[in-house]
């Protein structure tokens, strides 16, 4: 029961961050929605850290990555999950899955964004 509200928590502080970083950065002014450009930044930089110190640290308690790594960064963006995945491939040396994998996200991810556009103006 400690990890789901551990991730409860951080994911709700994530959410609620990424939120008022969109509304500060992202406006019509600007071509870039800058505030999810940072956000999913920001969230590979802490998975990166928050990760790579449990890897390090033998005896590292599960709840900083429950909090930071699951929730936080699961509530604050998911690319930074995508982006950690993908250094996994790339450093095992599955060239072939990363392609596939980051590929088929990005060109996956905006074909479902358009579907449901479409879906929610014929529905």
């Amino acid at each position: 029961m400690k990890p789901l509200l551990l991730i409860f928590f951080g994911g709700g502080l994530g959410s609620v961050l990424r939120y008022v970083i969109g509304k500060w950065l992202n406006n019509t002014e600007n071509a870039l929605p800058y505030g999810t450009l940072l956000v999913n930044i920001l969230g590979s930089l802490i998975i990166g850290i928050v990760l790579g110190y449990a890897a390090k640290v033998a005896n590292t308690s599960n709840t900083y990555v429950f909090l930071l790594a699951t929730g936080f960064c699961g509530g604050f963006t998911t690319f930074s999950t995508f982006a950690y995945e993908n250094h996994l491939l790339l450093r095992d040396g599955d060239y072939f899955s990363f392609l596939i994998y980051a590929l088929g996200s990005i060109v996956l991810g905006l074909l479902a964004v358009f579907i449901g556009l479409y879906f929610s103006k014929v529905f």
